[in-house]
This record gives structure tokens, sequence and C-alpha cells, in this order.
């Protein structure tokens, strides 16, 4: 059968949330909440109180962040992370109770800080956050005990058999003759003697079941044996705080021998205390905590880790000055790592043709970012920085220039005698590169040219016949008319000089006129010089689709454009016959093998020989 917590066998009576043997929860209270304050300022938030007497406290960064936990009494002691120093992860005490500070490994965990402790406190706590990053928010949740509530600190510590709060009185017949072997327990150090009751074993007898007689005991003056201390158990510790519990055993009260523990009564043998030893503190050690995350994914890169010296004293580890670790060698807080080989740039093409045959425009080559497995990998697996141009300016040389004309228009200003035919002219960059054009000029083509319909009838006085058509389809032209001075016969007219009419105001035989906008219009430039002088050559010409704006576009009648390449000087090569040109040697042949004819006088000798050779050189490079 189990013991209950009232020490009982055969109990089922279990300790409660509250603390309580056999307790049914009521007689406390759960404190619980999550921070999850927005906070704007680096350093330390207060984040909740922790009262007087709370038990079974937990206090934990719900994920991983660069924040950390701290916590100081109420007095202004710092427990853990105070005055910008990071503790190791450990136990420390403060508020009269153990905390255990948990930081979960830096690499392999996603969980956050947290602090633990069973209680209960014994002043007011509060805990803080030193915010570095947003908040991923802290659950806190403490236990408070309710009105009338037995203290924990009382449960905790008391003894099996013992009364709470000592409401039990001294049992009739107790034998004060043997007060001399039981001892009062010394208060725990750093703790006032007032803070726990004074707790005297054996002086109260054990609670037994309702149901059980309890056995009947001799007088224990009639008794002849007694329990005796005789010594002490080994210390726990060699330094820094041990625990030891005094032996009992079973003697003769006359002559202190031990006997066997049957003869003394076993519910009168005291219980053992522990009592401290080997109070002085053991050597000072360095605490090395775990490396932190490699400060690059890829390459060389450093990481560190918090050296701290460490003294053990009471079964916990206290942050001490590093000067008395100087006996031992202090441990690397920097090292070197590398998580894996980086990735690198590659171009993996050359350098593409410029975007323009003349003038500054761009070229292009293809840069990947390839892992040392030979993969193409995102541009982020490879240093930024140091990434090659993947495009770039090229300078072709300035563009030529050239005049770019439309077609005569094909009506006549006048319908009668002269008139004039229009076309529009532009210069604009010229994008052929083998045309021989450096730039438009002064010399602007003539935009109108003379045209003549035939003679026009006479009239009467000024005469201003009717306008003529437009001289333009389209965009801005003029219109003619004629304006005569005439005099009216019978059934004729006959023209008279101008100034017989001076005296009249005479009609304007000109104006502007505007049909429709022309919209897109092919222009071209002049024909090039004729690539040979004979047996066909080619010239060529550019030609452009402009708006009325005179930018490019695209809305040209493609069947309407005018050719950009034609023909030229297809007649045949004849050299011209010069009686005077003869040869004066018949072995002029020679001459000409050996190259003579760059000097005077064999190109004088052999002049036919040398200027055929001269002709058939001139031809071969046309067709060249």
């Amino acid at each position: 059968q189990s013991i209950g917590c009232d020490d009982y066998l055969g109990s089922d009576k279990v300790i409660d949330k509250c603390g309580i043997c056999g307790g049914d929860n009521t007689a406390c209270k759960v404190v619980s909440g999550v921070f999850k304050h927005t906070l704007t300022n680096l350093g330390y938030h207060k984040i909740v109180e922790i009262p007087e007497g709370a038990t079974k406290i937990n206090i934990t960064e719900m994920s991983k962040s660069n924040n950390y936990l701290a916590l100081r009494s109420r007095s202004g002691r710092s427990i853990i992370n105070g005055n910008w120093a990071i503790d190791r992860p450990g136990r420390y005490e403060g508020g009269g109770t153990m905390f255990t500070y948990k930081r979960p490994n830096e690499i392999s965990s996603t969980a956050g800080e947290s602090f633990l402790a069973d209680g209960p406190t014994n002043e007011v706590l509060d805990v803080y956050m030193i915010h570095q990053q947003p908040n991923p928010g802290i659950h806190y949740e403490y236990i408070i005990p309710g009105d009338n509530v037995i203290s924990p600190q009382l449960l905790a510590h008391r003894r099996p058999g013992e009364p709470l709060n000592g409401q039990l009185g001294m049992p009739e017949g107790t034998n004060h003759e043997d007060e001399d072997l039981h001892r009062e327990t010394d208060p725990l150090p750093g703790q006032s003697a007032g803070t726990f009751p004074v707790i005297q074993p054996g002086r109260f007898p054990s609670h037994q079941p309702e149901n059980q007689v309890p056995a009947v005991q001799p007088p224990r003056q009639n008794r002849e044996h007694n329990w005796k201390q005789i010594g002490k158990t080994e210390c726990t510790t060699t330094c820094g705080k041990g625990s030891q519990y005094p032996v009992f055993h079973c003697v003769n009260r006359i002559t202190h021998e031990e006997v066997s523990e049957s003869y003394c009564d076993s519910s009168t043998k005291p219980i053992p205390e522990e009592e401290a030893c080997n109070l002085f503190p053991c050597p000072a050690f360095w605490d090395i905590g775990e490396w932190s995350e490699c400060s690059k994914t890829c390459g060389l890169g450093m990481q560190h880790r918090q050296i701290l010296c460490r003294q053990m004293y009471a079964n916990r580890t206290l942050t001490v000055q590093q000067y008395r670790c100087h006996h031992l060698e202090k441990p690397e807080t920097t090292s070197t790592c590398q998580l894996k080989i980086c990735s690198e740039w590659q171009i993996r093409t050359e350098w593409t043709s410029c975007s323009v045959p003349c003038g500054v425009g761009q070229r292009t080559r293809d840069v990947k970012c390839v892992s040392n497995l030979g993969d193409i990998v995102d541009d982020e697996e490879c240093n930024m920085k140091l990434r090659p141009n993947d495009i770039e300016n090229c300078d072709m040389g300035p563009c030529a220039k050239s005049w770019f004309l439309t077609e005569w228009s094909d009506r006549c200003s006048a319908e009668c005698g002269d008139g004039v035919r229009t076309r529009s002219v532009v210069c604009m960059t010229n994008h052929v590169s083998s045309l021989p054009l450096e730039g438009c000029g002064n010399n602007r083509p003539s935009e109108t040219t003379p045209c003549n319909n035939g003679p026009c009838a006479g009239k009467v006085e000024w005469f201003a016949g009717g306008w003529t058509q437009c001289s333009t389809e389209c965009g801005s032209g003029t219109q003619q008319r004629e304006v005569i001075c005439v005099r009216k016969t019978e059934g004729n007219f006959d023209v008279l000089n101008s100034y017989e009419c001076s005296y009249l105001e005479k009609p304007p035989s000109q104006q502007s006129c505007y049909l429709k906008p022309c919209g897109s219009k092919w222009f071209h430039t002049e024909w090039s010089t004729c690539s040979k002088s004979c047996e066909g050559g080619f010239r060529v010409r550019e030609v452009r689709c402009l708006s009325d704006e005179m930018t490019a576009s695209s809305q040209c009648d493609p069947q309407l454009k005018p050719e950009e390449k034609e023909p030229c000087n297809t007649q045949d090569c004849t050299p011209e016959i010069d009686e005077n040109c003869k040869d004066k040697y018949y072995n002029c042949n020679v001459v000409v093998q050996a190259r003579l004819c760059v000097y005077t006088y064999y190109k004088t000798a052999c002049c036919a020989s040398c200027t055929r050779v001269a002709n058939r050189q001139s031809g071969f490079l046309g067709r060249r």
C-alpha cells in the first residue's frame, strides 16, 4: 500500500496545487497572464510583480528572441541579469526561494527564456525584460494563498506526525528526563529563527487513523533502553556547505551499550535533522557557456561564448570576481567557424553587341550565383558587394545626320501659269553607318519647286482667279491664284501692265491652307554614292516612317515604302584607248611580272601593259 501526503499507510490524500494535503484547490488563487505590450525604447521594462507568499512561479518567454528576462527584489537587489550583465543559466536564490534560470540552446532551440521557482517568496519581486527586439510575448503564472490558509512554508517544513502551526499540546505522561536525547532544529543559514517554527522532534506522537487502536506502551520511566546519538553521517560535499545527519542507536540506559533497535520504542526515535558542514567555499572555476550562432551562414565567420568565474556554495553556483579564477587558464571567448563554403559569382557569357549602331547604348552579359556544387542558386547566396556588372553603357561613336525628304506633291499650286510643288524636309540622325554623311550642314534641300500648267486667259481690271488646290494633300500648304490687270473689250480682255491698276487695291495672290493632318508618312534620305563606277554597283538611302510631330511611327503603309537600295552604274567597264599609251618593248610582260610598274620609267615604257594591270586591280577591289 502507498503512503498518502498525511504519512498514513493506505491514505489516498495528495497535495493540491495550493500545497494543502488533501485540499480541494480552493484555498489559493492562480494568477496568470501574457505581457504583449509593444515596446520602443531599448533597456529594462517591468513586466509583472510577484507578491510575497507566491508559489509555483513560472515566467516564460513565448518564443526565442534577442531579449533577456531579469529579476530584482523590491529593495533594489539584482537577482538575475542585473546591471546590464547577462548571467549564465542556473539556480539563483532570491526572495526566500530558489529560481531556476533557463536559456535553451541558442542554435538548435526555438524556445524562449524562463524563470521557475517553487516558492513561497518572502518579499515582493519584480520581473523585467531587457528589450532589444520586438516582444514575442511573456507568459507569467504564480499561486497566492487565500484567506485563513495554512502557510505553504509550514507544510513544506513539517515532519511526519508533526501538528500544523503547533496547535497540538504536550501529551500527558511525557518523560522530561529524556529531553537530553532530543535537539532543537537550528534555523537555516541566512534565515531568522522566526521564519519557521522551532521544531522539537519526538515531543508529539504520530497521528494514527481513527479506526486503529494505538498499541499499549509501558511507562517510559520503566524502560531500560533509550535512543542515543552516536555520531553523524558523512558530509555530502567536501566544500561549499554540505549537509549531514545525526545517527541514533538504541543503548542500555545504564551501561550505554548498543543493542538491537527492537529494544527501543520506535515511536520515540528522534528524526535526524539536517546539519550544515564543510562551510568553507569551494575553489572557483570557469563556467563555459555554449557557442553562439556563427556570424556568417557561409565562409569564415566568428562565434562567441560567455565565460564566467563561478564558485559553489550551499548547493548553488554564484558568480564571483574573475581574479578568483586566475589560478586557472581562461578558455577562449571567441572562435572562428564555417558552416559551409560560400557560393561564388560566375560570368556565363561574353558581352552582347551594343544596342545601337551609333551613339551611346547598352550591352549585357549573363552573371549567375553558383554554389560549390556547381548549381545555380539565388543571388542572395553570393556576396552582392562582389557581383560583377551584367549591364554597362557602350559608345559606338557619333551618329551621322541626314536630310530626310518626302516625295514632291502631285499638284501644282496654280491651275495655269507659274506655280510651285512642295515637299517636307527634316534633319535626323542616320543609323546607316555606311552612308558617307557627317551631318546635315547648311545645304538644306529646297522645299518648293516651280511648275507651270500653261498660260491663263485675260480678264478686266484686277482679275483674281480662283484659288488653286492646296499645295499639299495634308498638313500646311499654300494656295495660289492669278491676279492681273486687264481691260475688257467687246468680247475680249486685254492684259495691261500692272502699273495700270496700281491705284487699285491688289487682291492677294497666295494664302496658306490646311486640309487635314497628314498622319504618318515615309521620309527618306538622298541616295548615297554608287559603290562602283561600272559593272553594276549599288547605292542606299535610309527610309523612315514619321508622324506629324516628326517622331518615329509605325502607321505608314508598308506597300508605299520607298526602296532603300537600288543598283547603279550597270554599264561594262571599257578602258579608254589612248594612242599615246603604248608598249615600247616586246617584253613588257616581264616588267609587269616583276611589279616594276610603280616606277615612272617602266610605267612610261610599258604604258599599255601597266594600265591594263591597274584596271584589273581596280575592278577586283570594286567587286570586293
